[in-house]
């Protein structure tokens, strides 16, 4: 049973602590949610990120790797190590 103030439509509030899976999301939701995470890891004091796309076809790298290169407040961006994704995942730097 469903309580009466349930609403499936409401915004979650998630915690940020500096990774992304975009396996839950879309990939259409891609070029609004990256930006905005990334805005809300900066306002959270969080510099080292990392970006879970999957391996796949790359379509999803390539798009996040996109977006990064567009931002200014980026120092840097790499496909993670081995044990932290590998080419599954990109790792962020923010710049101070």
């Amino acid at each position: 049973m469903l309580d009466d103030d349930f609403d499936p439509d409401a915004a979650v509030s998630l915690p940020i602590d500096g990774v992304l899976d975009l396996h839950t999301f879309d990939p259409r939701e891609v070029g609004a949610l990256v930006p905005a995470w990334l805005d809300e890891c900066r306002a959270a004091g969080l510099t080292e990120l990392r970006i879970v796309h999957g391996k796949g076809k790359g379509v999803l790298r390539r798009t996040v790797h996109s977006l990064l290169e567009r931002r200014d407040d980026i120092a840097s961006f790499a496909l993670a190590p081995s044990d932290r994704g590998g080419w599954g995942a990109t790792v962020v730097v923010l710049k101070p």
